[in-house]
This record gives C-alpha cells, sequence and structure tokens, in this order.
C-alpha cells in the first residue's frame, strides 16, 4: 500500500499489564486471527507510516513485546510507570517531537481498526484547520465509554468520561473510541496542559479536546459506522470475540479471492495464511502461521497446517498434520498422516495412513502409503516403503540418518537401523533388520531362519 502523502507518525500504546484479562501475560501479547494482538496494530501503521516513524510505548513485560514485533526499524519508549494515555505519549517527547507533521495515536489491543479507516481520520485532519480529528462511533449501550460533547457548529468541544457525566451527558450515544490524529506542533504545544485531576490521578488524551477548545482551536470527529472496529480488549470474552472477527475477515478474504470453504464457521486461518483459487477446504480444518497454498489442493476435514508450503494440485487427507513442511506439486498426504517438522516432499510423492515424517526428504514420486516412521531421512525418487517399516534413528544420545535410493523397494515391517544406507535399485525384504549398508540393485534381507515342528500344536494340547 502507498503510505499517506502527509508525514504522520504513530505511536501505539502497549504498555498496560491489563489487569481484567486474569493473565500474567501483557494483554497486547494474547493472541487473536494468530498474531499477537499487537503485530495486527503494527501491520496497519506500516500502511501509514515507515517504520522509522512508528512507535511503540512499552511498560509491562517490554523485553516480550519487543521480541514480538519483528519488523525493522519500529522505535520503542519506554513508560516505566503508566500514569495513562496522555502520560504514555509524553514520556516520548524527546523521540517524537521533532518529527513534526500528524501525530496519530492507537492501541495495541485494538486489532480491528481498517487502514482504509485510518486513512479517512487522516484524510479528515489534513483537510481541516483542526487541531485533532477523533473516531467517534454510535453506539446502542456506550457504558464504559466518554460521551463526546458538540459544541453549536458540530466540531467536538469536550469528552466526558462516564464516571464525571451528568445524567443528561450519559444519555449521548455517540462514543470517543480513543483514537487520535492530532497536528504535531500544537499537541506539543498543549500537551503539557493535561493534568491529573480525577479519580485515577492520570494523565488523559480525552482532556486534550477541551484544552484545545480553551485555546480557540478546534477538534473534528469522524464518526465510524460500526464501533466493533475499534473495539479494544480486556477480558477474555472480548478476546474471543475479536479472534471470530478477525478470522471471518480472513475467511471472506479467501472465499472472495476463489477459494471453496466448506462450512466456514468450522474452519480456522491465520492472518498470514495465503490460499491459491480452486483450492476447497473442508469443514474444521486448520491453516496457521505462515502457511501458502497453492492452486487447485483440497484440504481435508479436520487437517491441520503450520508454516508449511504446498504448491499446486496437493491434496492433505483428513486428520493429517503438517508442519514446518514444503510439499512440491500433485503430493498426496493422509488421511491420518503426520509430517512433524522440516519435511520435503517432492513432486508426485505419496504419504499415506498413519506415516509419520520427521527432517525426511521424499524423492519425486516416491511412497510410504501406510503406517511408518521415517525420521532423519532422505528417500530417494520411486522408492517404495512398505508398511510397517520404521528407521531407528535414536540411539539414546544423538540422532542419525537414513538414505535409501532411488527406486529402492523396503519390504514391510522392515527395521532400518540408522546410520544406514541402501543404494539405489535395491531391495530390502519384508520383516528385515538391516543394520549394515546394502549395496545398489542387491537384495538384502535380515531376520531369523524359520522353524516349523510338524504335529507340536497336537501334541502340546494332547498332554493338556
Amino acid at each position: 500500500m502507498e503510505m499517506m502523502q502527509t508525514p504522520v507518525t504513530v505511536v501505539i500504546l502497549a504498555a498496560g499489564l491489563g489487569t481484567r484479562m486474569k493473565s500474567r501475560q501483557a494483554k497486547v501479547l494474547h493472541r487473536a486471527g494468530g498474531k499477537c494482538l499487537v503485530e495486527h496494530v503494527v501491520e496497519t501503521a506500516l500502511a501509514l507510516a515507515p517504520a522509522e516513524r512508528i512507535f511503540v510505548v512499552v511498560g509491562h513485560q517490554a523485553e516480550e513485546v519487543r521480541r514480538a514485533i519483528t519488523t525493522p526499524g519500529i522505535g520503542f519508549i519506554e513508560q516505566g510507570e503508566q500514569k495513562g494515555t496522555g502520560h504514555a505519549v509524553m514520556v516520548g517527547r524527546a523521540q517524537l517531537e521533532a518529527l513534526g507533521g500528524y501525530l496519530v495515536v492507537l492501541y495495541g489491543d485494538c486489532p480491528l481498526l481498517r487502514v482504509e479507516t485510518l486513512r479517512q481520520l487522516i484524510d479528515t485532519e489534513t483537510a481541516s484547520s483542526a487541531a485533532a480529528t477523533l473516531l467517534t462511533a454510535e453506539m446502542a449501550d456506550p457504558t464504559g465509554y466518554g460521551r463526546v460533547l458538540r459544541n453549536a457548529g458540530g466540531q467536538v468541544a469536550e469528552i466526558v468520561e462516564q464516571k464525571a457525566a451528568t445524567a443528561e451527558q450519559l444519555a449521548i450515544r455517540e462514543a470517543n473510541m480513543g483514537i487520535y490524529c492530532f497536528r504535531a506542533d500544537l499537541f506539543w504545544k498543549h500537551v503539557g496542559e493535561l493534568g491529573t485531576d480525577n479519580p485515577a490521578q492520570e494523565y488523559y488524551l480525552t482532556d486534550m479536546a477541551a484544552i484545545f477548545n480553551r485555546a480557540g482551536l478546534t477538534v473534528e470527529a469522524l464518526r465510524i459506522g460500526d464501533a466493533r472496529e475499534a473495539l479494544g480488549i480486556n477480558n477474555r470474552l472480548e478476546l474471543a470475540e475479536v479472534d471470530r472477527l478477525l478470522r471471518d475477515r480472513k475467511l471472506r478474504e479467501v472465499m472472495l479471492a476463489g477459494v471453496t470453504v466448506e462450512k466456514p464457521e468450522t474452519v480456522t486461518i491465520d492472518a498470514e495464511v495465503r490460499i491459491g483459487m480452486d483450492t476447497v477446504i473442508e469443514p474444521f480444518a486448520q491453516i496457521l502461521g505462515r502457511t501458502t497454498i497453492g492452486e487447485n489442493c483440497r484440504i481435508g476435514a479436520c487437517a491441520i497446517l503450520r508454516d508449511s508450503e504446498l504448491a499446486n494440485d496437493v491434496e492433505i487427507g483428513p486428520f493429517t498434520v503438517v508442519g514446518t513442511s514444503r510439499l512440491e506439486r500433485g503430493v498426496h498426504a493422509g488421511p491420518f498422516a503426520r509430517l512433524r517438522m522440516d519435511n520435503h516432499v517432492e513432486a508426485g510423492a505419496h504419504i499415506g495412513n498413519f506415516v509419520e515424517l520427521k527432517k525426511t526428504h521424499m524423492g519425486a514420486g516416491a511412497k510410504a502409503n501406510h503406517l511408518a516412521y521415517l525420521g532423519d531421512s532422505h528417500i530417494g525418487a520411486r522408492s517404495n516403503i512398505g508398511a510397517g517399516t520404521i528407521t531407528c534413528n535414536y540411539d539414546g544420545v544423538s540422532k542419525h540418518p537414513t538414505t535409501i535410493g532411488e527406486g529402492a523397494f523396503v519390504g514391510s515391517n522392515a527395521t532400518l537401523v540408522a546410520p544406514l544406507e541402501i543404494g539405489d535399485g535395491s531391495y530390502i525384504g519384508a520383516g528385515s533388520v538391516i543394520t549394515k549398508p546394502v549395496p545398489p540393485d542387491a537384495l538384502a534381507i535380515g531376520r531369523g531362519h524359520q522353524f516349523v515342528k510338524e504335529g507340536w500344536a497336537r501334541k502340546r494340547r494332547e498332554r493338556k
């Protein structure tokens, strides 16, 4: 997206613990829609300003919040003691004042705000001579929100908090959403007039409306149609509601882009997932993290994919788990398969039911169709891994690799004791325990001799 033409600085307030969350974790680190709350807000801010003009105010668990924000160039402001929203911005004066332009204040627990809404907020401010523009919304029940008092000209005269409002003011349904765009020079000129004459003895940004009016300046308001867009999160119920709304947005996005989602109310898709057109997502699937899925794929019911890359025409069977793996074109995996971590499956390979892969590279057209464990392995193209095969990759201390060449055939219930190399085109007899290298095109059998004692069972029964 293009940056705003007007120079904009964005400050994201993220210092609070959020006591109503009943959590030892800072509120902005809780997750919704597949990301931390503050990550959503930073992503939105990056559409308005370059990273060097975005600052996050941190306090509780400051280091953890810093680690959650991985975009290079983002600045941080330390608010050691939390004394209100006005104080949170004032502590960054040394970093912020010289930047000039416009100052947009957001909250780290408001992940639903759209870029389009904030662009409109900034445009409203730049098109006027106002000192500030704030977001408001008409609410059926504005309990807990500051009420917006307008003057005869329609501008904002004052914001009255719920506890200080008269009965007449409480009847006002236009509520302050707490999102502001200030003219930076006027903000810094007058912010020192904020006081703590309130029950909490804190500095509130809401007081800036009255301060500007006393100075003969105007304050505009941009009324949004849906107050939920500016919804802040204070408890787990609100967190769940925001998660639902974010996921509904994502589902709408992928379906409008040509993806079929069966029973979408049951499907979970994280914010950063990308899915190609004509792919079908079956009920109760979860597609998480930074997963990318190509075109014309099918993701089976109850499958879970995380941080993986699927090419075109891949089919994932029901109840299959895929983690941090890369699947090339035409791969089939599942049902009931588990690609645990760091796997690379080349084009046309088949991974069947109850097969587990871990750090395994399967060559093009290779097959493991039933009941196998393949760990720390490299399996050549067109090889066939029989049912019940396991690679014994762990000796109690270290992990060891197994290499199987191209076109090899591994019989059912083979036990491959790593480190081990099996050559191209070789055969492993069913039920074998293989501990030594197998040359190309060889047959290896490692099992005890079969003995048959005729009549033994009948004689045993007669003895009893």
